[in-house]
């Protein structure tokens, strides 16, 4: 009998895109050659995952999920190819599976990936790779994020497709000695609404700032204003774009009167972090022109 090294493994899985599990499976099946353990991999139908990989996934799952002391929560984002596959029981199963390992870990995507996987059989990585040579269509755990608190860690599902799981997901770490639950939910629920880039100003992306700069001085240029008139207007318009970006200047959705961060002051709440996910956000979907590629399939028949 060939001795079935890591190696080997790691080579079969990275000509196939079988997990790691069905790779060290085929090579014992095959005493170790590569070649029969290919072959025996796709009459399994084990190696399609690699071939799928290049598919755009958009769709798919957002998952959230808090400890049951509300002290820390977890957020994961799986996607497929299409819809119809996030509302298999097998997708929503495996997804309230990783959510979990997000939670049991320190929620990065790498930690994630590399954890036991809820179905014991290797890494969660590997479960998904079995996700797609079964169901046919290319997977991907995306993201994944954890937050703590002292206090509370609050929760939100847009839309949800199933009890923790939808197309918009968040997180939100609060501190104080207020109503932690009912204040972290609301702001969730604000934040779900107004997607804001950052929670201070002070951690706004500098190019973000940079480039809002750009935009606005151009528009007041065009104006034909002096200089420093041109500037005196850039503060104020930049007032107005922080108000619209980040999370503590921005009306508070449920009382127009106040920001968000007044609204937390008064629950004697203090924001520590938040998370939000959009489901398939930064990913670009293939547009398919179905009557081009009707007419191209059908010439020269």
């Amino acid at each position: 009998m060939a001795e079935i090294t890591a190696v080997l493994v790691k080579q079969l899985r990275e000509k196939t895109g079988a997990g790691m599990m069905d790779a060290k499976k085929a090579l014992v099946e095959n005493n170790g050659d590569e070649a029969a353990a290919i072959e025996w991999l796709r009459a399994k139908g084990l190696s399609k995952a690699a071939k799928k990989s290049g598919r755009a996934a958009a769709e798919g799952l957002v998952a959230v999920k808090v400890s049951a002391d509300g002290k820390s929560g977890a957020i994961v984002e799986l996607n497929s190819e299409t819809d119809f596959v996030s509302r298999n029981e097998g997708f929503q199963k495996a997804l309230d599976g990783i959510v979990n390992v997000a939670l049991s870990t320190d929620g990065t995507i790498a930690a994630v990936s590399g954890a036991k996987s809820p179905d014991g059989e290797g890494t969660v990585d590997d479960m998904v790779k079995r996700m797609i040579a079964t169901i046919g269509e290319n997977m991907t755990a995306r993201r994944s994020a954890k937050l703590t608190a002292s206090g509370r860690v609050a929760s939100y599902i847009h839309n949800a497709a199933a009890p923790g799981m939808g197309k918009v997901g968040v997180l939100v770490a609060l501190e104080g000695a207020g109503d932690l639950d009912d204040a972290g939910r609301k702001v969730a629920m604000h934040i779900a609404a107004t997607s804001p880039a950052a929670a201070t100003t002070a951690e706004l992306d500098p190019a973000l700032i940079e480039s809002e700069k750009r935009i606005l001085t151009e528009q007041a240029r065009e104006s034909g204003k002096a200089d420093a008139v041109i500037e005196k207007m850039i503060v104020g318009r930049m007032q107005k774009f922080y108000k619209e970006v980040v999370l503590l200047e921005q009306p508070f959705i449920m009382d127009p009167d106040k920001t968000v961060g007044e609204f937390l002051k008064a629950q004697g709440a203090t924001l520590k972090a938040f998370v939000h996910f959009k489901l398939g956000e930064g990913v670009e979907k293939e547009e398919t022109d179905f009557a081009a590629e009707v007419a191209s399939m059908t010439k020269g028949s």
